[in-house]
C-alpha cells in the first residue's frame, strides 16, 4: 500500500529522530540523522544537501554538492533502534538543475520499471531474492604489509567439536550437513525468529526462514515477492536488520559469498516474473515446465548476457570463490526445470501465479538496484530480439562425458573477466536510458582499482603454504 506524505508525517509523531538513507554505487546504505521536528511537508519537496564527493562512485571534489529527496512510500520505523526512529530512503538529485542523478542506483531501478511499461510486454516485474548469510560468534581478520589472516569463531561449526575453552554440548554441524536440522543442532532458530519478526515490524512481508547447507551458522530468510525497486529497498533493509539484530544478540552476520573453505558459499537466487494486469506473462500450461514463449525468450536474454550480468549480480572477487565448476555451483550457462547447477532454473510448480524464472548466479554483495535492473534488461532484450535459449539441460551435468561438457558454456572465473564482459556487452543496459555510460564506466573503474587490483597485489596465507619453501 502506497504511503502519502501526510501518512508519513503521522508516523513521525511516534518517533524522536529521522534517519535519512541513500545508496552508493557499490550498494552500501549511507545515512545521517535529524530531529523529527525538522520533517515537514516542504522537506519532501526541498530535500537536503550532502557532499557527493565523499560517496563511492558519485561526484568529483569540484562538483560535490548533491541533493537528497525522500520517498514517502519507503518510510518505516526502525525496529532495531533504541530511540524511536523513522527511516526514509532517498533519491539523489542535482541541486542546480533538480534532475535525477544518473549514478543514483535507485534511480536506475525506477527507470527500469518505467522502461518495462513502454515496451508493452508487461506492466510490472516482480522479484524475490533468496539471500543467504552466515551468523558467526566472532571474527578476526587483518591484511597489512607483513600480515594477512582471518579467523572465524562459531560454536556450531564442525571444527569446534573438540573445543574445551567453554561449555561444549556437541551436535556441531558437519560440512554440507546444515540443511534443515531441528534445534538444538540448529542453534540459530531463536535468532532467525528475531530477524523475521523485526522485518515484519518494518513492514516487509516474510515467507519463511531456515538453516542452510553449510556449517557455522549459514542461514536464509525468504521475503514475499514485490516490485523491482521496492524489493531492492527491502533487500537493503534485510541486510541491515540481520546485521543489527545479530550484533544486539552477541553475534556477527556476513553476506560474504565464500567465507569458509571446503563448504557451501552464500548465494542469492533471484526469482522474477512479468505481469500484464492480472496475467502472468511467463505462464503457458502447454509449454516446457509451464513456460510461455515470452518466458523462454527472457531466459535467452539472461543466458546470452550472463557473463556481463555477473559483473553486476556477482560483483566481488569473493563471488568467484563460490562460482567454481564441479562444486554444485550454478556455473553452467543453461536452463532447466530441476537442475540446480544450471544458471537458470524453473521452480517445479504449475501454478499460473507462481510461474517464474530463477537466476541462480547472483550473491548478496551486489547492489540490488543495479542487479535487479540488469536482470530485467537482459530478459527484455531476449524478448524484444526473440533470443532462443536452446534446449533445456535436464541431465546430470556433472556426469556428462567430457565432449558433451565442452558444449555447455560456463560463467567466467573471476571478477576481472566479468568486468571485461560488461565492457564488451552493455548496449542492452543502455536501452531506455536505464543505465548510462558514465555509471557503467565509473562502476567498472571502481571495481578494477579497489577490488581486482587490491586482491591481485596481495599474497594470501595459503601461498605461504605452497611456495615459502620454493
Amino acid at each position: 500500500m502506497t504511503k502519502t506524505i501526510d501518512q508519513v508525517l503521522e508516523m513521525a509523531k511516534a518517533t524522536e529522530v529521522v534517519d535519512i538513507r541513500f545508496t552508493d554505487l557499490p550498494g552500501t546504505w549511507h545515512h545521517f540523522t535529524m530531529p523529527t521536528h525538522r520533517l515537514t511537508e516542504d522537506f519532501f519537496e526541498d530535500g537536503i544537501p550532502f557532499d557527493g564527493s565523499s560517496i563511492r562512485g558519485f561526484q568529483e571534489i569540484h562538483e560535490s554538492d548533491m541533493l537528497l529527496k525522500p520517498d514517502p512510500d519507503c518510510a518505516f520505523v526502525d525496529p532495531t533502534a533504541d530511540i524511536p526512529t523513522l527511516v526514509l530512503s532517498c533519491n539523489v538529485y542535482d541541486p542546480l538543475t533538480f534532475e535525477a542523478y544518473s549514478r543514483d542506483p535507485r534511480y536506475v531501478a525506477l527507470k527500469a520499471e518505467a522502461y518495462l511499461k513502454t515496451t508493452g510486454i508487461a506492466d510490472a516485474v516482480y522479484f524475490a531474492p533468496e539471500a543467504e548469510f552466515f551468523v558467526f560468534d566472532g571474527v578476526r581478520y587483518s591484511s597489512t604489509t607483513n600480515e594477512s589472516f582471518y579467523f572465524i569463531d562459531s560454536e556450531e561449526a564442525w571444527w569446534e567439536s573438540g573445543h574445551n575453552g567453554r561449555p561444549n554440548y556437541g551436535r556441531q554441524i558437519g560440512p554440507k550437513r546444515g540443511y534443515f536440522p531441528v534445534p538444538p543442532t540448529d542453534t540459530l532458530q531463536p535468532l532467525r525468529n528475531k530477524f523475521m519478526l523485526a522485518m515484519e515490524k518494518a513492514g516487509v512481508k516474510m515467507d519463511l526462514h531456515h538453516h542452510e547447507v553449510a556449517t557455522a551458522g549459514q542461514s536464509e530468510m525468504s521475503m514475499t515477492f514485490t516490485t523491482l525497486t521496492r524489493m531492492a529497498d527491502n533487500l537493503l533493509l534485510y541486510k541491515y536488520i540481520i546485521k543489527n539484530v545479530a550484533r544486539q544478540n552477541g553475534k556477527t552476520a556476513t553476506f560474504m559469498p565464500k567465507p569458509l573453505f571446503g563448504d557451501n558459499g552464500s548465494g542469492m537466487h533471484v526469482h522474477s516474473s512479468l505481469w500484464k494486469g492480472d496475467t502472468n506473462v511467463f505462464f503457458d500450461e502447454g509449454g516446457y515446465a509451464g513456460l510461455s514463449q515470452t518466458a523462454k525468450y527472457y531466459i535467452g536474454g539472461l543466458l546470452k548476457h550472463a557473463p556481463a550480468l555477473l559483473a553486476l549480480t556477482s560483483p566481488s572477487t569473493n563471488s568467484y570463490r563460490r562460482l567454481v565448476p564441479g562444486y554444485e555451483a550454478p556455473v553452467n550457462i543453461a536452463y532447466s526445470q530441476r537442475n540446480r547447477s544450471a544458471i537458470c532454473r524453473i521452480p517445479a510448480t504449475m501454478s499460473p501465479k507462481a510461474k517464474r524464472v530463477e537466476f541462480r548466479a547472483p550473491d548478496p554483495t551486489c547492489n540490488p538496484y543495479l542487479a535487479f535492473s540488469a536482470i530485467l534488461m537482459a530478459g527484455l532484450d531476449g524478448i524484444c530480439n526473440e533470443i532462443d535459449p536452446g534446449e533445456p539441460q535436464d541431465r546430470d551435468l556433472y556426469e556428462l562425458p567430457a565432449e558433451e561438457k565442452k558444449k555447455i558454456k560456463q560463467v567466467p572465473s573471476s571478477l576481472d573477466q566479468v568486468l571485461d564482459a560488461l565492457e564488451a556487452d552493455h548496449e542492452f543496459l543502455l536501452q531506455g536510458d536505464v543505465f548510462t555510460s558514465d555509471l557503467l564506466e565509473e562502476y567498472i573503474k571502481y571495481k578494477r582499482v579497489h577490488e581486482v587490483d587490491a586482491i591481485r597485489l596481495r599474497p594470501t596465507p595459503h601461498e605461504f603454504n605452497l611456495y615459502f619453501d620454493a
